[in-house]
């Protein structure tokens, strides 16, 4: 099983008309729906909303098959986020925060021992930027590194984190990291004049086993061992890019979890690391061909794969 940490909230998306459509997204939630729609086995950790969005986000997570038994529920207000989608599909968020749901997952809210099951967490985007939220997962993943894989996706929101404290905090829950899943824009804020490749090369120098960056419309790029990989990304007709990067990264999950490499101490040959980025590539692309956070079903990329 993957434990997914962090937030579930609901997107406010721009119609363009001057009205709105609520759309359940997060970057862990929508992560942890991709994973099992892959036919990973996946459970929720974070904290959701009594409220009707809470519920609605609650149904869609079991409705896919995500395990809600390491969620908690409380009657704070869901947690929403306004989503502003330019003309090239590319969305810019604003947070709407205090006093809701997700920043509200205390450490008293952690279960003493994962379940024996549990062969790796993902952490990420404002799990890692809202408090107590925030040092509630960063010490979960100090107290787990050293049994399970742990995978970091910064997924970095820069209107809401607080530069020093958040960095301090980023890094080191990279620190603790077997993969880091990152943007070249997410690497560009973090390692400032640095190419995405030597952004990579500076994650490996300090102790990530896999750094894998993700490129939009130019594909990937993964660093692992003594070597490289790019892969193209699939061309398709963009219809926005809402969860692509969160599909990506749990297709990458996915794939390794398929291959039995979900381990602490990650070892990939490089035809198998270009296997699993393309196979991430693809659910990122199938994601951007269709609205909001909808990621793909294992059959949709075994049909694709199955027919080259």
């Amino acid at each position: 099983m993957i434990v997914v940490c962090g937030e579930a909230l609901i997107d406010m998306i721009q119609n363009g008309d001057g009205t709105q459509r609520a759309t359940p997204g997060g970057g862990p939630f929508n992560t942890a729906r991709a994973l099992a729609r892959l036919g990973v086995p996946t459970a929720f950790l974070g904290r959701l909303s009594s409220d009707a969005f809470g519920q609605e986000l609650a149904g869609l997570l079991a409705a896919d098959g995500v395990s809600l038994e390491l969620a908690s529920i409380g009657p704070e207000k869901t947690t929403i986020a306004v989503a502003d989608v330019d003309e090239e599909g590319f969305a810019a968020y604003q947070f709407l925060v205090q006093g809701t749901s997700a920043p509200n997952l205390t450490a008293d809210e952690l279960p003493e021992h994962l379940p024996a099951g549990v062969k790796g967490l993902h952490v990420g985007t404002l799990g890692l930027v809202l408090e107590p939220m925030a040092d509630t997962l960063r010490e979960l993943v100090d107290r787990e590194r050293d049994g399970r894989l742990v995978m970091v996706d910064p997924n970095i929101r820069v209107g809401l984190v607080s530069d020093a404290e958040y960095r301090e905090r980023l890094r080191h829950v990279i620190s603790c990291s077997a993969i880091v899943k990152a943007s070249d824009t997410d690497l560009a804020w973090l390692y400032t004049n640095l190419s995405h490749e030597d952004a990579a090369e500076r994650l490996l120098e300090d102790g990530v086993a896999l750094a894998v960056v993700t490129l939009g419309a130019e594909g990937a790029f993964g660093a692992h061992r003594d070597f490289r990989v790019a892969v193209e990304a699939p061309q398709v007709d963009v219809v926005d890019t809402i969860g692509a990067g969160d599909s990506f990264g749990a297709a990458l999950l996915a794939w390794l979890h398929d291959h039995d490499a979900i381990r602490p101490h990650l070892s990939l040959e490089r035809d198998e690391l270009e296997a699993a980025l393309r196979y991430a590539c693809l659910a990122a692309a199938i994601t951007c061909s269709r609205p909001g956070a909808d990621p793909p079903w294992k059959w949709e990329l075994e049909t694709i794969t199955s027919a080259k």
